[in-house]
């Protein structure tokens, strides 16, 4: 049975973003996944002070931050899963601030000693899989052409060494006070859900 872990970067529950990631949950459970949803509003991460101390230590297991935060239980629940939804809002032309907060966390999954120019990803095999989804008061389609959204969760993807195998790009959400999902937008979260599992 594979097990499957999603992320909610929004500030809110119940809102779009929060249904899209529980529907592409849903979907992976129809093919017996187990999964997991972990809401990052609700985990106490610091923001990164760029000490680069988990980046030295040379060899392919993840470095440990010198804070001490709820950043490395929610990474052990991460790093047991077989596969990874990414999800946030489109806050400012991009993922929501608490979403880059974990995100700039993760350079832990990185090597980078003193003097080389640039980080190394630690495993380079993206032997697990991910969703990675947004949703936007813009158009969907325009979130990867107009929004950095798309790239910061490529990137996140990559840092937790998975394989991005589809995105849900949901626009238009926020029309109305309490938006629901559309029919057509659960139907597309719930089939990704079926290729995660």
């Amino acid at each position: 049975m594979s097990r499957i872990v999603g992320i909610v970067g929004s500030y809110r529950k119940g809102g779009m973003t929060d249904a899209a990631v529980e529907e592409v949950l849903a979907g992976a459970r129809e093919k017996g996944a187990e999964t997991q949803k972990i809401y990052l509003s609700e985990h106490p991460i610091e923001f990164c002070t760029n000490c680069r101390q988990c980046t030295q230590a040379d060899g392919p297991n993840r470095g440990k931050c010198s804070q001490e935060d709820g950043l490395a239980l929610l990474l052990a629940e991460i790093d047991a899963a077989d596969a990874v939804v990414l999800g946030s809002p489109v806050n400012c032309w991009n993922v929501t601030a608490i979403f880059r907060r974990f995100m700039e966390r993760l350079l832990g999954y990185t090597y980078w000693p003193w003097g080389q120019p640039a980080p190394k990803l630690r495993s380079k095999f993206l032997t697990r899989k991910s969703i990675l989804l947004a949703t936007s008061a813009m158009p969907g389609f325009l979130i990867p052409l107009a929004t950095g959204a798309a790239r910061a969760l490529r990137g996140t993807a990559k840092m937790l060494g998975t394989r991005p195998v589809g995105k849900l790009w949901i626009g238009l959400a926020s029309n109305r006070p309490h938006q629901e999902l559309s029919a057509r937008n659960r139907e597309k979260a719930r089939l990704l859900g079926r290729k995660l599992a």
